[in-house]
């Protein structure tokens, strides 16, 4: 089962936010031991919000399951020499701070490298490690705008739109974990480990893989289309009686089975629409009769009369109906990890293995457990405690809520 697939493999992470978290959640939910390294207070994307649960960010809690906490000052030496000592132990260490950050605390790559030869550093950043602008902060919105994202989505005339989920982070954390994947593949066949850099930027470019291409073949730049695809014709969401309806039509086949359905024979033997080519290039004018023709029915009534032609179409759902959908409750998408419900890993073999996901962890709350794992005794973790280089935090996430 893949949820074993990583099981007796070490991950320190040493990550913020989203990017960064979703790799290692992932590396997690095929079964590696994830330590996530953060400071005393908590890494700064438990402080992102709303909405909030018991007090935590729900955002952060959805991005950091099946991790154990470990809370340390990077500022103290102490705290320093106590995670090179763990590095020397682990087999993968992710980071998402600003290039050379950790560099600053003798952390970097090729420090670590000279005890521990085989380790997998994964450096997640929003530029790259060796970019001109490795220096500049960037977010998703930031990596949205500068990767040309944000100029293909919205209406015709319409400004600039922002995918909502942070799409740049999310692709990022989860090639970054297949980068690593890969990596570690390589050590088990005796190849020293390596240095992986992964911005969101790069992953963020990857992500437009069709539209670049279409870009570096033609130099025309993309239209905002609002819900239609640049290279079909229909394939957009179109207006009915009491809401919206997804409809791809495109195909020669479908496209005359449409017009069928429409009882619009009129649409057959106009020469704009011809061929899909004809279609794109008369979008504006086909768009306007089929809302025309739409606007008749209902969206329940064009889905059981388009499926019955074998059309492909779909009701514009928002997320309740989404959750309460038939489709939803059979595709066992949805995890509950502690209080919180999420989606899942579900790739891989169809049965599920029955392992429960364990819930994000709170700041420190396995500080003394994971010490003790990788090889300090109960003094030198109580004495490290004393002196505030490490955080227990609450052992139990009742104890936050309550």
């Amino acid at each position: 089962m893949f949820r074993e697939s990583l099981r007796g493999i070490r991950v320190l992470d040493f990550t913020h936010v989203v990017a960064g978290p979703v790799c290692t959640m992932t590396l997690a939910d095929l079964g590696a031991d994830v330590v996530k390294v953060e400071p005393p207070a908590g890494e700064i994307g438990r402080r992102v919000g709303p909405p909030w649960l018991g007090g935590q960010s729900v955002i952060s809690l959805s991005v950091n399951r099946n991790k154990r906490s470990l809370a340390i000052d990077l500022k103290t030496p102490e705290g320093r020499r106590i995670v090179r000592r763990m590095v020397s132990r682990a087999d993968v260490l992710v980071e998402s701070f600003r290039p050379g950050v950790m560099r600053g605390l003798g952390l970097d790559h090729d420090t670590l490298a000279v005890a521990n030869p085989a380790l997998v550093y994964c450096s997640i950043s929003a530029f790259g490690q060796e970019s001109p602008a490795r220096d500049r902060p960037g977010v998703d919105g930031v990596i949205q705008a500068v990767t040309g994202l944000m100029s293909t989505l919205g209406h015709p005339g319409s400004g600039p739109a922002k995918v909502q989920i942070p799409v740049a982070d999310m692709v990022t954390g989860y090639l970054a974990s297949i980068a690593v994947l890969a990596a570690l593949r390589e050590v088990r066949d005796g190849k020293p480990g390596q240095h992986l850099d992964v911005s969101l930027y790069n992953a963020t470019i990857m992500l437009q893989q069709t539209s670049f291409a279409s870009f570096l073949t033609s130099a025309a730049e993309p239209e905002r289309l609002g819900s239609a695809a640049p290279y079909a014709a229909p394939n957009e969401a179109l207006p009915t009686a009491d809401g919206w309806i997804m409809v791809a039509a495109y195909d020669p086949k479908r496209w005359a089975a449409l017009c069928r359905a429409l009882e619009a024979p009129h649409l057959t033997a106009d020469p704009r629409f011809a061929t899909n080519a004809d279609r794109v290039a008369h979008r504006p004018e086909l768009r306007a009769e089929l809302s025309r023709l739409f606007a008749r029915r209902t969206t329940r009534s064009w889905l059981e009369i388009l499926a019955s032609q074998d059309i492909l179409c779909a009701p514009v759902a928002g997320y309740r109906e989404v959750v309460e959908s038939e489709e939803y409750r059979a595709s066992g998408v949805e995890t509950t990890a502690g209080p919180v419900r999420m989606p899942g890993f579900v790739l891989g073999p169809s049965q599920p293995d029955g392992a429960p996901d364990r819930p994000a962890p709170l700041p420190g709350q396995h500080s003394a457990a994971v010490l003790a794992e990788y090889g300090l005794s109960g003094a030198e973790i109580a004495r490290l405690a004393d002196r505030g280089v490490i955080s227990a935090g609450p052992t139990t996430r009742t104890e936050v809520i309550a």
